[in-house]
């Protein structure tokens, strides 16, 4: 007699993994349309601010943390270069600082693709 073994379910809805890969895409589409698509950052922020909990004890925590983190630090120095602005200098730090922030959107979404965490070596 053969015994049945039930299948797995397929995966409906939107699981953390992909949860995770849409914050990274509404941050960098946010990121890359200079601000024209703005709320997809904001969105991204509130997704990772309200999914947080689930993602608990994860590899996807550390992710939702980065994305965090590099919101709120890009954001004190963009707010800090456009201060700087007033003394000619803010263009380059604000030019630093867009490199820095799409240097950790690009590093902790390839550390999802890999299923790894990214380092906060940043």
């Amino acid at each position: 007699m053969s015994q049945a073994f039930p299948q797995p379910e397929p995966e409906t809805g939107l699981t953390l993994r992909k949860l995770t890969h849409l914050i990274y895409a509404l941050f960098a589409l946010g990121l890359v349309s200079a601000g024209f698509f703005g709320v997809a950052t904001i969105a991204a922020i509130v997704l990772a601010y309200l999914k947080r909990p689930e993602a608990a004890g994860t590899v996807y925590a550390t992710h939702f943390d980065w994305v965090l983190k590099t919101f709120w630090w890009g954001l004190l120095w963009f707010a800090l270069s456009a201060l700087a602005t007033l003394i000619f200098i803010g263009w380059l730090t604000g030019l630093i600082a867009l490199v820095w922030v799409v240097y950790r959107i690009a590093k902790g979404w390839l550390a999802l693709f890999s299923g790894n965490s990214p380092s906060n070596d940043l």
